[in-house]
């Protein structure tokens, strides 16, 4: 159980956002360099570490880079024990490298079909809904008339603890000049859709670097790839992914806030660590020597 130490309680609601993991079958590495389904491996052990206090694991597409049904499996195989274990929500998302009909069947235990996988979840009065951006045999990402006319549907009534919206395609810009080609077409008629709405969030992916802006009055967070990393230091006019980088993001949901934190992949060497016992201590102080504790320099 979270303390409050200071002006903010615990959050209501944590969400894992996972991204863009592109697994091969038979775990084959990526481009012939990146290991996805290591990475992916190592997220599930730092997701572990949460335990309970996890609520959700969205993972906003690309689950897989060909679309293989082993992939999915593989992908289903690394995350589900952890969400089940945490007594989680497991979201998957579609995105431009995923096919539909394998995603249906391998993720979600549905019939094969070629139709857009939209989906609503409620997390205790807190509604995800996961809206299906790909473009069958494209890369970019579109919401046509039928797709937008489902969401107006789903927002048309109010959820208790309002509406986080994940999808693949993020509506929001990007430096990488190339990845313009591959945005999200109808970003405009989706405004109109969700401004003045009860979407508190919207999560996205697509990008390969964690990144976050505004969209129709609402906050947008991109969560970093699992699978490799856009290096946005490359020279402006090129397109550059590396086999490094890598993270997630926690989102933390309180009653009026709503925050999204970047989880490197791997963890680094520990520079500093205060523990439980520590906690403890603080926990059992009142606030004047809890701040003398904790907050005080020490005299040089």
């Amino acid at each position: 159980m979270h303390p409050r130490l200071g002006l903010y309680p615990a959050a209501r609601t944590v969400i894992a956002h996972v991204s863009d993991t592109h697994l091969l079958a038979g775990g084959a590495p990526l481009g012939g360099v990146a290991d996805t389904e290591g990475a992916l491996a190592q997220a599930a052990t730092q997701l572990r570490r949460l335990g309970p206090a996890l609520d959700a694991i969205v993972v906003t597409g690309d689950v897989a880079d060909l679309g293989e049904p082993d992939a999915y499996a593989r992908a289903r195989a690394a995350l589900e024990p952890v969400a089940a274990d945490a007594g989680a929500r497991l979201v998957w998302v579609m995105g431009n490298h995923d096919e539909r009909a394998p995603f249906r069947t391998e993720l979600l235990d549905e019939p094969a079909s070629d139709d857009p996988v939209h989906q609503v979840f409620d997390l205790d009065g807190l509604r995800i809904v996961a809206l299906d951006s790909s473009v069958p045999g494209y890369h970019h990402g579109e919401l046509d008339v039928s797709a937008l006319a489902w969401l107006d549907g789903v927002l048309s009534v109010p959820a208790p603890r309002g509406t986080v919206l994940a999808l693949h395609h993020a509506p929001i810009p990007t430096p990488l000049v190339l990845m313009d080609v591959l945005e999200l077409r109808g970003q405009r008629a989706l405004a109109e859709v969700v401004w003045g709405r009860d979407v508190r969030l919207i999560l996205g992916g697509h990008l390969h670097y964690p990144t976050q802006g505004m969209f129709a009055g609402v906050p947008v967070a991109v969560a970093g790839a699992t699978a490799y990393t856009m290096d946005l230091s490359a020279p402006p006019r090129e397109l550059v992914g590396v086999d490094g980088g890598r993270s997630f993001s926690l989102v933390h949901l309180f009653d009026d806030a709503v925050t999204s934190s970047v989880v490197p992949l791997p963890p680094g060497l520990v520079v500093t660590r205060f523990d439980e016992a520590y906690l403890a201590e603080l926990e059992s102080l009142e606030p004047a020597r809890r701040l003398d504790r904790f907050s005080r320099k020490p005299e040089s």
